[in-house]
């Protein structure tokens, strides 16, 4: 057996930076680490909004979490808030965390189905802490000492300036021994005896070899694209949404614990409130909307002036037959792309790197770990798939051209079977290790409409006036809870206010 000795990352950004820093963290100089990137290339800058997995991200760098948010403009997120996706006027919360408590085996929105047929429950927002508490702009870290109350089980994540997240761990790897080069790669040279990378050429002449190379190239997949002719597997039938015009706005004074993802004709809008600035983009498909006119949507609805130009962004959803091989994986852009409603992106560099981690092999790289990694990269990309194109199937809108094609479009098996079961007696099941949870799928299924023909029969076990008392109780402890909350904007400034940036639109 022979170790790795040198492991080159090609790229900066978020993929290139979180994959140094965690290595570095690791590694602790068992291998030499090299990034390269080129201050000629801009980064995509993805990834301002977050879900939980982050802070086990953050926790494995040892970061500390206050000195994190302020370093990167950041604020909290409690879930998402989806405007106008099921019909005009409707509007329910993705939130993190659970729904209410489980009453004997059945889970809480069981009993809701019930007594919501009859006209006597609340929205379903009413019953989880997060969701409550993000519509009330209220937030607080969880009460580790009172596990059994709302309080104990607030779950978030983290909204924030991907570029001065990227300088932050860049600055962090650095510090580990990480070596940043300067420079582009314009060439890469193959073994001839077995195909594998053998080094990356830069702009200067430089020629860098290395053992193992991480593909953070973004979109363009310099090496596993170009130089291995790994192929491409397009989603758009299901995604139709192709481009996304982003661009920051003033500071809001509507600083919410939540991401906002409003409908729109032929797409999306998002709205990330950072502490110096709001993240603005527009996700649309360019079949069925031309660029001026989504540029034109994006700022008629922003909430404050716009502090920089919009940054365009073309995309085709999907992902790579393979994410590694031979000795290249892929991270990042360069993987794979999933549009960001549901706030993945970040999500699917830091499981691709500890997935590399976990299987991490010697020089040797033995066909086993390389299958496995690969299989539950396109189980992952597949169930987040999945998640996304159920916020498009099920709605009744069919005002435009777009939303009558993905209302009415065939979907992946995989996701029909979800929906068909949970719409027949609300169940949902979570298969093996796929990312989101059962309360994930169940707030947007119920929060697009998707209501359950009928509960669990064995909700009927439970006399009426029960369920009535126990869910009467647990929107009567939230409530109490939230109204004990400070708001987003005090808890801020009381544990992570960042200091101001030279400029606004930084």
């Amino acid at each position: 057996m022979r170790q790795l000795r040198r492991i080159l990352i090609a790229g900066g950004g978020s993929a290139g930076w979180m994959t140094a820093a965690l290595f570095a963290r690791l590694f602790k100089g068992l291998y030499e680490i090299v990034l390269v990137e080129s201050d000629e290339i801009g980064t995509v800058g993805v990834g301002e909004a977050t879900i939980p997995a982050i802070k086990k991200f953050n926790e494995l760098l040892g970061l500390d979490e206050d000195d994190f948010v302020r370093r990167t403009q950041g604020s909290f997120k409690l879930g998402i808030q989806f405007n106008d996706w099921s019909r005009f006027g409707s509007s329910y919360v993705h939130g993190f965390g659970v729904i209410g408590q489980d009453l004997e085996w059945l889970r809480c929105h069981q009993y809701w189905v019930k007594l919501h047929a009859l006209g006597r429950a609340g929205e379903l927002d009413r019953y989880s802490i997060n969701t409550w508490a993000a519509l009330a702009n209220r937030f607080m870290r969880p009460r580790v000492d009172m596990p059994d109350s709302p309080v104990g089980q607030i779950a978030y994540a983290f909204h924030f300036d991907a570029g001065l997240y990227a300088a932050f761990l860049a600055d962090y790897a650095r510090a580990r021994g990480v070596e940043r080069r300067e420079g582009r790669i314009v060439d890469v040279s193959l073994e001839g005896n077995n195909g594998f990378i053998r080094s990356v050429t830069l702009a200067d002449g430089d020629e860098l070899a290395a053992d193992l190379f991480i593909d953070c190239s973004g979109f363009r997949g310099l090496l596993i694209g170009e130089a291995l002719g790994v192929g491409y597997e397009d989603w758009s039938h299901w995604l139709p949404c192709d481009r996304a015009i982003a661009v920051p706005s003033e500071r809001s004074t509507d600083f919410t614990p939540y991401t906002r993802s409003t409908a729109r004709p032929a797409g999306w809008q998002w709205r990330i409130p950072l502490q110096h600035r709001t993240g603005n983009g527009h996700v649309y498909a360019s079949r069925y909307m031309e660029d001026a006119v989504a540029q034109q949507i994006l700022f008629d609805h922003l909430d404050a002036a716009p502090t920089g130009e919009p940054r365009r962004l073309r995309f085709k959803p999907g992902r790579r037959h393979a994410g590694w091989v031979k000795n290249c994986v892929a991270v990042g852009l360069a993987s794979g792309f999933l549009e960001p409603l549901e706030s993945t992106g970040l999500h699917l560099i830091q499981s691709a790197i500890l997935r590399l981690v976990r299987l991490l092999p010697d020089a040797g790289f033995d066909q086993a770990n390389i299958a496995e990694f690969n299989r539950q990269t396109v189980f992952e990309y597949e169930r987040i798939r999945d998640f996304i194109i159920l916020h498009y199937k099920a709605t009744q809108r069919d005002d435009t051209p777009f939303w009558r094609h993905v209302r009415t479009m065939d979907v992946p098996e995989t996701l029909a079977r979800k929906m068909a079961l949970f719409a027949a007696n609300g169940r949902i099941f979570r298969e093996d290790d796929e990312l989101f949870a059962e309360e994930s799928w169940i707030q947007v299924l119920i929060g697009q409409g998707v209501i359950p023909r009928a509960p669990d029969p064995l909700v009927d076990v439970t006399p009426m006036a029960e369920i009535e008392r126990y869910l009467s109780n647990i929107e009567g402890v939230i409530a109490k809870c939230v109204s004990l909350m400070p708001t987003h904007e005090a808890f801020v400034a009381r544990t992570c206010q960042a200091p101001p940036l030279a400029s606004a639109a930084a």
